[in-house]
């Protein structure tokens, strides 16, 4: 959990970081500057989406923490390439926005690998009984790593400079790498099987393309992620719908952070009383109402209610990933962890990057209101057209699955 925490929250500061230096760094028009911003999100999820399949069959395979460490060691020297090309300002002079882009590409290689290995490891790491309460604090622990490193960047930025911020986040990064060291060594399950590659790659598809429940569940989620990523043009919300002058830089650090402290508040409570019990219908009021918060956030023209706003969405965000990676644990055979994991990073993972470049597409051709507008309204439609073809999943009961 330290080592998730700390990577999380150096690379949350290096998102903030990357979106207010591409709109910085772009001329032109809102539109054009949200289409730029747009391109951070494609540039991981290419090589993310390109990877993850062969990922899952590598991380069912090959010694898990191996993979963690070699793809955080990817990371690492990803955070510190941003450092010096952001602090030799020639690069970006002579360059533009492009080095940056290159090496998002690159670290888009290194989650295709984590996105499968880190939770297939984890579950070798807890009893199955408490898959339900670790997947509420896990959740917890992302989310307050996803608090404090958007507003530690949102502060560098205010009060520091762009190198120091940068230095920040890669120092984080190099620490987390350092705490899975001494992290046990758990060996791969068995797989008594023998597969060809080919049916070993399309495994992961095939289970959950034939369990209803969870596709439904990972449908829900991508398209709530895929239309609602409205957060990703938060520094153009900062600058010209709030109109926040020389505090939109900060402000877009504290925007960030609204989401994940709502998570962290719903994920405390539901650490006490989990929303397992009647989990279906609980997932499609938590997916319902993050599209309904989106629709809000787009109206909002104060700070201090689009901050409250976000933090509703997080919390019905937090409900959503609860139920989904229980599911998931619950489901899944140990030798096909990473597979199946592997096809929810592309599910969910990836979409938050497709979702990035959506938002800016839309905001290019429709205005950025409008295009969040549509979004929201788009995702509990969506969520209505999953409650009428998946009837298993609507009568969901977590409890009742052991």
């Amino acid at each position: 959990m330290l080592m998730r925490f700390f990577l999380i929250l150096g690379v949350q500061i290096q998102v903030v970081i990357v979106g207010i230096q591409i709109y910085n760094l772009t001329p032109g028009s809102t539109g054009e500057k949200a289409l730029a911003m747009g391109f951070i999100g494609l540039a991981e999820a290419i090589p993310f989406i390109l990877i993850a399949i062969f990922a899952g069959h590598v991380a069912d395979r090959i010694n898990r923490k191996k993979i963690i460490l070699f793809s955080i060691a990817f990371l690492l020297l990803a955070s510190w390439t941003l450092f010096y090309i952001s602090f030799n300002k020639i690069y970006l002079a002579s360059l533009g926005t492009f080095p940056i882009y290159g090496i998002i590409f690159c670290t888009g290689i290194a989650r295709g690998f984590l996105a499968p290995t880190f939770p297939a490891y984890q579950s070798q790491l807890i009893p199955r009984v408490l898959y339900a309460n670790a997947a509420t604090w896990n959740g917890n622990i992302w989310q307050t790593a996803s608090v404090v490193g958007p507003a530690i960047g949102g502060l560098l930025m205010g009060f520091g400079n762009i190198s120091v911020a940068y230095a920040v986040s890669a120092s984080l990064v190099t620490f987390s790498f350092l705490i899975i060291l001494p992290i046990t060594n758990v060996p791969v399950p068995k797989n008594e099987i023998k597969e060809k590659l080919s049916i070993s790659l399309t495994a992961g598809f095939r289970f959950v393309f034939k369990n209803q429940i969870m596709l439904s569940a990972l449908s829900l989620d991508l398209f709530a992620v895929l239309l609602g990523g409205a957060v990703a043009m938060l520094p153009i919300f900062a600058h010209e719908v709030l109109n926040l002058g020389a505090n939109a830089d900060m402000a877009v650090g504290f925007m960030r952070a609204a989401p994940a402290v709502g998570s962290i508040i719903m994920g405390i409570f539901l650490a006490y009383y989990p929303p397992t019990k009647k989990a279906g219908r609980n997932l499609y009021i938590a997916v319902t109402g993050f599209g309904i918060c989106m629709i809000a956030f787009a109206l909002s023209t104060n700070i201090y209610l689009t901050l409250v706003i976000l933090m509703l969405s997080g919390s019905f965000d937090m409900v959503s990933i609860i139920i989904r990676t229980t599911i998931m644990q619950l489901t899944t055979p140990d030798n096909m962890r990473g597979r199946v994991a592997a096809v929810n990073g592309i599910f969910i993972g990836s979409s938050n990057e497709i979702g990035q470049m959506e938002s800016g597409l839309a905001a290019r051709l429709i205005g950025l209101i409008p295009s969040v507008i549509f979004g929201g309204c788009m995702t509990v439609l969506v969520v209505s057209g999953i409650m009428y073809v998946a009837p298993k999943l609507r009568k969901l009961n977590l409890d009742q699955i052991t």
